[in-house]
């Protein structure tokens, strides 16, 4: 039988962060479980929980055969499954259907840093594992009139092509030129964009109202009306091609004070939905045709850089931030 080749410096890198985030899914869908009063939303996360939980003992098993020392992550000390409801109406699988997305967005990654056979598999049947939750979630959420769809349109009758360059036209310069309807592709990522944010705030309104540290509370309040100002400014860009914004129904957060999750995992949950609100920003400005549009996902991008960028300290400050595998220790 043929020696497996020892795994690579972007592998562990890839290894450690799947660890990361899978062991903060698990705390978090133990609380969801326990809340939910939904029968088929419960069965839908516990069985999730079941395939997840499956996949981290796979990632520790390499890790152990390496001889790498197994993250932290997240452990039962980050999650009090016996306090009240934080979230209510269906906000449980509108949260692991977004979380799926920034999954299904990682493994797709992985897969092009991975190079041992085992390791490219075990990324494969992750996005296979996380495609099919997220369709669960996404069917659950229209059955129950949860979830805004994307705005219908005529469907093309003939083929056209960009005739001149006004088509790009958007900052306007000129008084005598107007902007252009949005096409299809733009709406389609201005509108994920609006769905993506209106979840994450009300995720960090929840946390804002929980978190024990003053400052945390702070930089939580901080994020909810940075998500606000995004979704603001993008419906306001779809009404002027008179397109109404997606408003999903349901997911308010309760009155409960109490933490359900440590501030640790809550300021890493945050953090990993900055990252994906950059990655899905730099999407929506490499597909978007009219000039005003790259300019205001720009801003953006720097805007939620820079609140990432004060997170970053935050959890640096309260020793939350564990650090990744670094080149060049231990003598390597």
């Amino acid at each position: 039988m043929p020696v497996k080749p020892a795994i690579t410096s972007s592998e562990l890198g890839t290894l450690w962060l799947t660890y990361q985030e899978k062991t903060m899914i698990l705390r978090m869908l133990e609380y969801f479980i326990e809340k939910a009063d939904d029968e088929k939303a419960k069965g839908i996360m516990t069985d999730l929980y079941g395939e997840i939980d499956l996949y981290v003992g796979k990632v520790t098993a390499i890790l152990q055969n390496e001889g790498a020392v197994i993250p932290v992550g997240f452990t039962s000390q980050d999650v009090n499954k016996e306090v009240p409801k934080l979230y209510d109406n269906g906000f449980d699988i509108m949260f692991i259907r977004l979380l799926k997305q920034i999954s299904m967005g990682l493994h797709a990654l992985n897969i092009t840093m991975a190079y041992r056979e085992d390791i490219i598999v075990l990324f494969k049947e992750l996005t296979a594992m996380t495609q099919k939750y997220y369709n669960l979630c996404t069917q659950y959420l229209l059955e129950k009139g949860m979830l805004a769809r994307a705005p219908y349109v005529s469907m093309p009758n003939s083929i056209e092509f960009v005739k001149d360059t006004s088509y790009l036209s958007g900052l306007a310069m000129n008084p005598f030129t107007e902007k252009r309807t949005l096409n299809t592709v733009e709406v389609a990522h201005l509108h994920h964009s609006i769905e993506s944010n209106v979840i994450g705030m009300q995720m960090i309104l929840g946390f804002a109202q929980c978190a024990n540290e003053t400052e945390v509370k702070n930089f939580f309040h901080q994020g909810a009306e940075l998500a606000k100002s995004i979704v603001k400014e993008l419906s306001e860009t779809l009404l002027e091609s008179g397109i109404q914004s997606p408003e999903p129904s349901g997911g308010n957060v309760t009155p409960s004070t109490v933490a359900p999750f440590s501030d640790k995992l809550m300021m890493y949950c945050t953090s990993m939905f900055c990252s994906f609100s950059m990655g899905s920003n730099s999407l929506g400005t490499a597909f978007s045709l009219r000039n005003d549009l790259p300019t205001k996902m720009t801003i953006f991008m720097k805007d939620v850089f820079e609140y990432a960028h004060h997170g970053g300290k935050i959890m640096i400050k309260n020793g939350w931030m564990e650090e990744p595998p670094q080149m060049g220790k231990d003598g390597k």
